[in-house]
């Protein structure tokens, strides 16, 4: 059997908070953890650890987003937050600190499952993007720093550009190494001897 999901729930209104989790337990089965208030929150959320964070505000603050934004980790896991009203910045607020969802005047039993399930889809679909952007940078980086190197190569051995990578990636499989590593490395070395 999979581990339940578990979700923290932020909601200082005991009768609000019960109306979560019963729209909560209705939905799934979850292992659900309510918090009372923001305090410590930064310190209870790292020792919780949970999969899915929803906040219920009636009016959040700047300073509100941007505490949860640090404490709940919004880009390591989703987070829901439900409003009673809301204006265009601080959505705009909302969105920039990551949150998966963001509901303005919209809890009620039957709505809680679903927003979560939009918030878990957002978050995947977002952490894939940020992850593909990641690899993509990664990848531009290595290519000049391949560039570079070739350069190097190019200057001291008065080599082609296609000799000097054919050199660079000879090097690297031989040493088992990846060309950009090892073309980093003859860049490193060159600096040494300037």
């Amino acid at each position: 059997m999979a581990d339940k999901l578990r979700i923290t729930v932020l909601e200082p209104d005991p009768e609000r908070a019960r109306m979560i989790v019963d729209g909560l337990c209705d939905a799934d089965d979850y292992a659900i953890t309510v918090l009372g208030d923001e305090t410590a929150l930064n310190q209870r959320l790292k020792e919780l650890n949970p999969d899915v964070v929803l906040v219920d505000i009636a009016n959040p603050s700047r300073d509100t987003l941007e505490s949860l934004s640090v404490a709940s980790g919004a880009n390591s896991r989703p987070v829901a937050m439900f409003v009673d009203r809301s204006d265009p910045e601080m959505t705009k607020a909302a969105i920039d600190a990551g949150l998966s969802a963001y509901v303005v005047d919209g809890l009620t039993k039957n709505r809680i499952k679903p927003v979560i399930d939009a918030a878990i889809a957002r978050f995947h679909m977002v952490s894939q993007i940020r992850n593909e952007r990641d690899a993509a940078k990664a990848a531009l980086a290595d290519r000049k720093t391949i560039d570079r190197a070739k350069g190097l190569l190019i200057a001291a051995k008065g080599i082609s550009e296609d000799e000097a990578y054919s050199l660079l990636r000879t090097t690297a499989m031989n040493q088992g190494r990846k060309t950009a590593d090892v073309a980093n490395a003859l860049i490193m070395a060159s600096e040494m001897l300037k």
